[in-house]
């Protein structure tokens, strides 16, 4: 079996006023030209569910109100994985060169949350123009600004 090793490259920082994704600094010279792109992708470690147990964890019951009573792990958006590995999409506010810090608007990560990598997000690469999805999820929102707004709590049943 392979193992890897990965090193955070940062911090999500999350305050009440505001939300950062603050950089080691031997990191922080990895921000060159990022200047006009307006969203990023962080990859960050969903740590509070990070155990042996949560690990081995491959199905789980349904978690959102319309989806099936049984779901793979694989179908959500579960913290609980066999790798604990969390993909963001976040909007860049702005970002602190010198100081290796990125302020966002949001990002379903807790404070104190290592991040493992960014990159830029670009259309070319990352958008899908007619995507697919089963049934029970055709209603949520389309785009990233969509969902700021949707009731999120009303389709989870936990």
């Amino acid at each position: 079996m392979n193992t890897f090793q990965v090193k955070p490259i940062g911090t999500i920082i999350s305050k009440e006023s505001e939300t950062t994704i603050a950089l080691n600094k031997e990191y922080i010279e990895g921000l060159r030209a990022l200047d006009g792109f307006s969203h990023l992708s962080v990859i960050w470690w969903f740590s509070d569910y990070d155990s042996e147990e949560m690990r081995k964890v491959l199905e789980t019951p349904q978690p959102y109100r319309q989806a099936p009573d049984v779901m793979g792990i694989f179908s959500t958006r579960s913290p609980i994985r066999p790798n604990p590995i969390a993909l963001t999409t976040v909007q860049v506010i702005h970002i602190n060169y010198e100081e290796g810090i990125i302020e966002v608007p949001y990002i379903d990560a807790n404070n104190g949350t290592p991040v493992l990598d960014i990159k830029p997000y670009t259309p070319s690469l990352d958008r899908v123009e007619e995507p697919c999805v089963p049934k029970w999820c055709r209603h949520w929102p389309k785009s990233l600004e969509q969902s700021g707004i949707f009731n999120w709590e009303e389709e989870f049943l936990y």
